[in-house]
């Protein structure tokens, strides 16, 4: 098969395509023709050598693929060869073929493209990890999306409407009317200086963005609210990384004080989502049923509590009909 091998950290000119030998299925896994690969700023980070979780070079990167299952591993009953999936991936996704635990896999509907079946694995789950299982927006409350116009920002504008949320969300002004589209309330232009100023105080606010901006967001939560970190984009910039421009995000990066924090009621929360590999076992099924949201924001949950709670496929196929 071929795939993209990052072979050293550096700009895009890293990535070549090489050709690999055919991943088989070991008992529990199944094989995946891929017909489509979602590529996320960790893969970017990655290919920098700014993603401390990512393999080392030569290596496949990629997290979340969609295309047709191949090969069954012994035991895998679920899927069908030649049925068409989507499917996180712990790396390796950047290529034609790639195997993966049975649990990490879903159906994908006939009414989505390969293309949008790729996008929907880390970007939905991420957004599903942070408001509802750290940030459990209740209905009413107000939020404040980063990059609203990103795939995490897409996914989790849609996840907060569901749930009834007020929500502001930051994009160039071009974006805009794109967003408000998919459900933000307040569209924010993050270029003008003291846009911050104009805003409530706030239940949530979600930050890929790191260095200052944590600071900022800390400050923006009225008490009883969240901030929650998933990211630091700020550490890149340019196309190779920088070392000067990382130490400077980092030392701009807020230190939290407990005891402040206990004063104020506020919660500063970590995401990493390859880290969370048992937090689906807490969210209420309840919530998720297509009466009480979109198909589309249904699904995603969907995907984020089996990639990480396998037992819940035995209650799949009655809700996917």
């Amino acid at each position: 098969m071929r795939a993209v091998v990052l072979t050293r950290h550096g700009p895009p000119e890293v990535l070549q395509v090489q050709d690999r030998p055919d991943p088989r299925p070991g008992p529990g896994e199944l094989a995946v023709d891929v017909r489509a690969a979602g590529i996320n700023f960790a893969d970017v980070m990655a290919r920098m050598g700014l993603y401390m979780a990512a393999p080392k070079p030569p290596s496949v990167i990629g997290y979340e693929v969609a295309g047709t299952v191949s090969a069954l591993g012994e035991g895998v009953t679920r899927f069908a060869v030649g049925q068409r999936v989507m499917a996180g991936t712990r790396f390796g996704g950047y290529a034609e073929r790639i195997v993966t635990r049975v649990e990490n896999a879903l159906p994908l509907p006939e009414r989505l493209t390969f293309e949008e079946g790729a996008a929907i694995p880390v970007n939905y789950a991420t957004a599903a990890a942070a408001l509802v299982r750290y940030g459990n927006v209740q209905a009413g409350e107000r939020i404040l999306v980063h990059a609203a116009a990103g795939g995490v920002g897409v996914a989790a504008t849609q996840i907060a409407k569901a749930r009834g949320a007020e929500i502001w969300g930051t994009a160039s002004p071009g974006k805009h009317d794109a967003i408000r589209a998919l459900g933000v309330d307040h569209p924010i232009d993050y270029t003008k200086p003291g846009w911050e100023k104009a805003l409530p105080k706030l239940d949530l606010v979600m930050d890929a963005i790191g260095g200052r901006s944590f600071r900022q967001g800390y400050e923006l939560l009225r008490p009883g609210g969240r901030l929650v970190c998933f990211g630091a984009s700020s550490l890149v910039q340019g196309e190779t990384r920088s070392i000067v421009g990382a130490v400077r995000t980092l030392l701009a990066m807020p230190r939290f004080n407990l005891v402040k924090q206990m004063e104020s009621s506020k919660a500063v929360i970590g995401l990493n989502l390859l880290a969370v590999q048992s937090i689906a076992r807490d969210v209420d099924m309840g919530t998720i049923t297509r009466a009480s949201m979109p198909y589309a924001v249904m699904l995603s949950l969907l995907c984020f509590l089996l990639y990480f709670f396998p037992s819940l496929a035995l209650w799949l196929p009655a809700t996917m009909k």
